[in-house]
């Protein structure tokens, strides 16, 4: 009998039996085709990050990965801490191929094209495609997105200026973080955002840094600092600590102060004080010699016990 199967010119992938055997016992379908596209990479990709070859969502990905790491075919390892450190790329035939096949996704890039008034390139639809099949983030949810990072860059560069996909990429990832994956979510983060950054001004006067606008970095860190519970008046005292320390200020060190505040549960003023007079030794009495303090000077406690056997 003839081969039924059809030998590709491409390099050959090869798999052990013992991992043949383990694919076919497991008889998860997914798990084996993950593993084929590793073995393809050589097993220098990330297995999220194929993703966009698969054509898979984030949920679906995932699980074939630790089904693959329970039957000790990939190495162990915690999941990583950003996610968006190894999003998938998606090549021009599968981001063509989602445009073709879903009208949800076209609506959305259309929309987007026009918030953002400009033609998304490839690169960028591949982002865009990465927050829609591989985050599973709803159409409505992205868009809100998008207008959120619209409306915050222009605040902070002016108007005409407008956010890279890049960014939309990043916070993108961040709302993923935080469980932002449904448009009440979304309304709800959006409002809580207005308000802490209504607040921001005083934080940042208690730094001494003016009225300006802060950057996005140290938007970050404001930002946290209102999510720990830190009145401007508690980021004025890790101020003057980190000034006193530094001689300048510096966010990472100021930062460390706070969060050593947060973990210990001290917030307010009041509490950072009580915690400090905590943290101090109790002071210990100091024992005399006819009236001369222990920690004087040894020769004058010798030359008056000296007198007092002479007299």
């Amino acid at each position: 009998m003839s081969s039924v199967l059809v030998r590709a010119p491409d390099d050959p992938v090869t798999l052990s039996a013992q991992a043949v055997k383990q694919l076919l016992e497991r008889g998860d379908g997914d798990a084996a085709l993950l593993y084929l596209a590793l073995l393809r990479r050589h097993g220098d990709a990330p297995p999220r990050s194929l993703a966009g070859e698969l054509r898979w969502d984030r949920g679906r990905i995932e699980a074939a990965e630790a089904a693959l790491r329970d039957l000790g075919l990939i190495a162990p390892q915690s999941p990583p801490a950003e996610p968006a450190d190894e999003p998938p790329v998606y090549r021009q035939s599968e981001v063509a191929g989602k445009l073709e096949e879903s009208e949800d996704f076209r609506r959305l890039t259309a929309e987007v094209e026009r918030k953002l008034g400009k033609r998304l390139t490839t690169a960028d639809l591949s982002a865009l495609l990465g927050l829609y099949d591989y985050l599973g983030l709803p159409s409505d949810v992205i868009y809100l997105l998008v207008c959120h990072c619209a409306e915050r860059t222009a605040i902070r560069f002016g108007q005409g200026r407008r956010p890279t996909l890049r960014q939309i990429e990043r916070e993108g990832y961040a709302w993923a973080r935080r469980g932002v994956d449904t448009q009440a979510a979304a309304a709800e983060y959006l409002r809580s955002y207005s308000r802490r950054r209504e607040a921001l001004p005083a934080y940042m006067r208690a730094l001494r840094l003016g009225d300006r606008l802060p950057v996005e970095s140290e938007e970050r860190f404001l930002l946290q600092w209102l999510e720990w519970g830190f009145p401007p008046e508690a980021v004025a005292l890790a101020y003057d600590k980190t000034v006193l320390k530094c001689h300048e200020f510096k966010w990472s060190y100021c930062n460390g102060i706070l969060r050593r505040w947060n973990e210990a549960g001290t917030r307010t003023l009041e509490e950072i004080e009580a915690g400090d007079v905590r943290k101090k030794p109790a002071s210990q009495p100091e024992r005399s010699v006819s009236g001369v303090p222990e920690k004087g000077n040894a020769w004058m406690r010798k030359y008056i016990q000296q007198r007092g056997k002479e007299e």
